[in-house]
């Protein structure tokens, strides 16, 4: 069994950690929450002091941190875990960042010895708990090789995405193609109701037809049809609107550099945007069918 510091124990990266506990793995954790901390402590995990001894004498790192500048803060120069780290040491960073901070991270590993991978996820807050995340890799072919059997124990689905990088591509380009369903779902759903058609006849309707996506199918924006869907939980977060916001501002950023524009992208955000400014980021993202009635 493999020794892993993990370092980020919030809602996704609390439930991946248990995962690996609950895989033999012998963990060394750390938070800011200090009952992050101590409920990983309690699954049978080892309390880290910082995140610098959280990288000290293991072979793997894994970090779930919020944004590009806690990344680059918590990797980067002297205080930093690269500079902490045993030489050969793997780190996995599943945080879901901007591209250039996931690049420039992972060359500086590189250029100290080490192997990193950028592996930012798919599934929510269920599929952390359940082992069944998504994960998209970007990195050598060596580095995801090494990763993979970790990344087993905590998703169903491991792909690698290419170079540097790349799975931070992956990930924005996938929450934009769902930020822009869940909105044309939503759209539709209530322009049904408004002109007399049931939800669920819609629903029966569309979802065997070409309307058909994952929006709808899985996580229908309306209560009935899909009786797992937050719709029927008061619109209570798997994904909230805050956390799609961040990556549709993420996918826009990319479209700047990349030179290549996203109109529908744009508009989602904007959508989301609304969203945080009513207060109401904190509903899952499929709640934007309430600002589309008018209810936000």
């Amino acid at each position: 069994m493999a020794t892993i510091g993990f370092i980020g124990l919030g809602n996704m990266g609390g439930p991946m950690a248990r995962n690996l506990v609950k895989a033999g793995h012998q963990l060394k954790a750390f938070d800011l929450s200090e009952k992050a901390v101590a409920g990983l402590v309690e699954a049978g995990a080892m309390r880290a002091a910082t995140a610098r001894d959280a990288a000290r004498g293991v072979e793997f790192v894994v970090t779930m941190l919020p944004a590009g500048d806690h990344v680059r803060s918590v990797y980067l120069g002297e205080g930093g875990l690269i500079a902490a780290a045993d030489k050969g040491t793997l780190f996995i960073d599943s945080s879901t960042i901007d591209v250039p901070s996931a690049r420039e991270t992972i060359a500086a590993a590189e250029a100290a010895g080490m192997d990193m991978v950028d592996a930012p996820v798919s599934g929510g807050v269920g599929g952390a708990e359940a082992g069944t995340l998504t994960f998209m890799v970007g990195g050598t072919p060596d580095a995801f090789a090494r990763a993979r059997p970790l990344l087993e124990k905590m998703g169903k689905n491991i792909f690698h995405a290419g170079a540097a990088g790349n799975g931070q591509v992956a990930k924005v380009c996938n929450n934009m193609i769902l930020g822009i369903s869940m909105i044309g779902v939503s759209e539709a759903f209530v322009l049904g109701e408004k002109l007399g058609l049931d939800a669920q006849t819609l629903f029966d309707i569309s979802s065997t037809a070409s309307g058909q996506c994952w929006s709808m199918t899985s996580y229908c924006p309306v209560p009935g049809p899909v009786p797992t869907s937050p719709a029927n939980r008061g619109y209570a977060p798997g994904f909230t609107a805050a956390m799609m916001l961040k990556d549709l501002r993420l996918a826009q950023d990319a479209s700047r550099t990349a030179r290549t524009p996203t109109p529908l992208g744009a508009q989602a955000a904007q959508l989301y945007a609304l969203m945080e400014a009513a207060g109401e980021e904190n509903l899952d993202f499929s709640g934007v069918i309430k600002l589309i009635r008018g209810e936000i």
